[in-house]
Parts: structure tokens; C-alpha cells; sequence
């Protein structure tokens, strides 16, 4: 039998193309497996937590290559919307009413239900010496106060509970404007449709503008933040983990820097 050998030098372009092929299909494998591990959490979230969200969701997507997508708005609003089958994975609420309500009503997983946050308001004023503790609002010296609605929003339920502890809320009463959010409420003040307005501690994180008073906490009722996995995403894992990041130190530090307290 004759037997022709190829020489070396023959066969390496074939060898190199296995070669290449091989590492190829490695690459795209990994590529696939990337991309079936990453997912996107559709977050519903209280206006006042705006900033410090967005700031943990870039954490997170970092440390985990899932992406979050935030609505926010009040916490009636969102409710609201949940309620109505709106296509939300996870509920932070700015009270803990309402996300114990969703798992009541069975919208949300049962046993998910936390306290990401302590939140906390502050009087504030574009004008630099128009604040200057409560004594602004037994003196006054102003047009319009803006508050969020405290009918949906507990940072509005908070100014309400703040005037009425202070005795000047029936004095204030028709000077009141309402927004229907926190964040609302601080577009009305830095535009100059209300003097001034109770808005959330965090809106003025990193900020030396204008004049402000930090509220007594005992001046209303503690406003303790829920977070709640939706029953509709019970089975998505991005959602659960983004849920766990929320509660760990990186954000924690987070909300530390935005004027919250860590929750539990």
C-alpha cells in the first residue's frame, strides 16, 4: 500500500484553522452564557429615593451586569399602577403601608417585604435668609408653601403632621400648594412657584443652595420605607438579587450620603 504523507508544513494551515475555530466557539459560548445570566429589573420607586436610586443601580449593575430600569412617582401613584397589572418587578415604597397592602392582595411575594430606608424632611428655600427654623412658619413671611399631597405621598403626610405638631397648620392652610411628589414639590421651590416647601432630606444631598431646616424627627411620624418583590417577577432573579444588593453595605453607604437611614 502507498501511503502519501503530507509534509508539516501542509498541514498547519489546517491544524491553525481547527485551532481557530475551537477558540471561537469558546468565545461565543461564553458570549451566550453572558447574556442568558444578565437581565433587566423594572423598579418602581418613590420619587423622594430618585438620586440615591439611580447612584445603587449603577452599583449594582456593576457588581452583577443585570440593568435596572426606574419609574418613579409617588407611592399612591405607583400603587396605583401595580394594581392596574403595570409591568413592575419590584415596589420601593415610600411608607410601609402599601407594600404590606400589596402582599395582603396578593401583588407582591410573600416574606420579600423590608425596610430599605428611614427618610426624613426638611423645610427649604431657594432665598438664603428666608429659613430659619420653625420660627418661618409661625412668622409667616411668605406667599406659598409647597408640600407633596399627603394624600399619596407620606413626605407630604409628614409636613401635614409637622405643621398640625407646631400649631401653624390652619393658620398655613391656604398658602398650601401640592405637588404630586416629593420631586414636584422641589421643582416648585427652585423655580420660584412657592417660596418655600417640606421636601425630602435627600433632595438636598451634596447642595449649598438657598436656606433650610432639618425637621425634628419627632415633630412626625417616622417614615419607614418598604421594599417588596412583585409576585409577577417571583421567579426572576435579577430582581431578587437587586433586592439583596439594596440591602448590603455598598448601598447602604449610599443612602447614608443621601440622608437616610439604612432600614433594616
Amino acid at each position: 500500500m502507498l501511503i502519501i504523507r503530507q509534509p508539516p508544513s501542509a498541514r498547519r494551515p489546517y491544524t491553525r484553522m481547527r485551532s481557530i475555530l475551537a477558540v471561537a466557539a469558546v468565545l461565543c459560548g461564553s458570549l451566550l452564557t453572558a447574556g442568558a445570566s444578565a437581565g433587566t429589573v423594572r423598579a418602581a420607586v418613590a420619587a423622594n429615593f430618585t438620586a440615591a436610586a439611580q447612584e445603587i443601580g449603577d452599583a449594582f449593575t456593576a457588581a452583577s451586569g443585570h440593568d435596572v430600569r426606574f419609574s418613579f412617582g409617588s407611592t399612591g401613584q405607583l400603587y396605583a399602577q401595580i394594581s392596574q397589572g403595570a409591568p413592575f418587578d419590584v415596589f420601593l415604597a415610600a411608607d410601609q403601608a402599601r407594600p404590606a397592602r400589596a402582599e395582603d392582595e396578593g401583588l407582591a411575594a410573600t416574606g420579600t417585604r423590608f425596610t430599605y430606608a428611614t427618610g426624613a424632611i426638611a423645610l427649604f428655600s431657594m432665598d438664603p435668609d428666608l429659613v430659619k427654623g420653625e420660627a418661618t412658619l409661625r412668622q409667616g413671611d411668605f406667599t406659598r408653601l409647597a408640600i407633596a399631597n399627603p394624600e399619596i405621598a407620606p413626605y407630604g403626610a409628614a409636613a401635614v403632621g409637622t405643621m398640625q405638631a407646631l400649631g401653624v397648620f390652619e393658620n398655613l392652610r391656604e398658602r398650601i400648594v401640592r405637588g404630586n411628589n416629593i420631586a414636584q414639590v422641589y421643582q416648585f421651590v427652585t423655580t420660584g412657584n412657592a417660596e418655600l416647601g417640606f421636601i425630602a432630606l435627600s433632595q438636598l444631598a451634596g447642595s449649598a443652595t438657598g436656606s433650610h431646616w432639618v425637621v425634628p424627627p419627632d415633630l412626625y411620624a417616622p417614615i419607614a420605607q418598604d421594599a417588596v418583590l412583585l409576585a409577577t417577577a417571583a421567579d426572576v432573579a435579577a430582581a431578587r438579587a437587586f433586592l439583596e444588593f439594596l440591602r448590603g453595605e455598598v448601598a447602604n453607604a449610599i443612602k447614608h450620603r443621601y440622608g437616610y437611614g439604612p432600614g433594616n
